[in-house]
């Protein structure tokens, strides 16, 4: 789709949040609509935001990213097996990797107590939102893993701890090409961090 010039809604939260998760969803999926994007990347840490979001953009691509195992506790998966299947059960794909933006860098940070270049790009996406950092985080992790293309836009969701809050439309690269990845524009997020 070309584009010369054209007015394009954003909606600014006040407040960061989980009780923004469905009219998060909602908007999303109205742009994924009016831009005829397919391909949906969702954080979703406990699965509860995932199977929403595989109830809302059914018949789409949708790539529930969560966290490692053992990224609370040794051993440990964060997402509630109940969810992890409906999210399956709905169509939904589930990835789990190592974060893109620290992985060993954070171990690395946790022991030695310094700082990398990831950290850097991580604090730097930081200062749009929380939810910001995550949807480039989780686009780079899905396109790595080659469940989402990286010729044409996706729509990617995260949020401020849980729930939703934030949602972006990028052109997504791999790791390897992370600085051609282009936050191509912003559907929601919240004013304050």
């Amino acid at each position: 789709m070309k584009f010369t010039s054209r007015k394009v809604e954003t909606t600014y939260f006040e407040n960061p949040g989980m009780d923004n998760t469905e009219e998060t969803l909602n908007l999303a999926y109205r742009r994924a609509s009016e831009l005829e994007i397919k391909d949906i990347v969702v954080a979703s840490t406990t699965g509860e935001t995932g199977v929403r979001a595989c109830q809302i953009f059914k018949g789409f691509n949708i790539v529930i990213v969560r966290h490692h195992t053992g990224f609370k506790k040794p051993g440990q998966q964060e997402m509630k097996k109940e969810y992890e299947e409906e999210i399956l059960r709905l169509g939904g794909k589930i990835l789990t990797a190592s974060h893109a933006l620290s992985g060993i860098e954070r171990g690395v940070r946790n022991k030695l107590g310094t700082i990398g270049m990831l950290t850097i790009i991580s604090e730097t996406l930081r200062l749009f939102g929380e939810g910001v950092k995550v949807c480039v985080e989780i686009t780079v992790m899905a396109a790595d893993a080659g469940l989402i293309p990286v010729d044409r836009e996706v729509i990617a969701i995260a949020g401020t701890s849980r729930g939703a809050d934030t949602a972006l439309v990028i052109k997504p690269s791999h790791s390897n090409d992370f600085f051609n990845l282009v936050i191509k524009e912003i559907i929601v997020k919240p004013r304050e961090k």
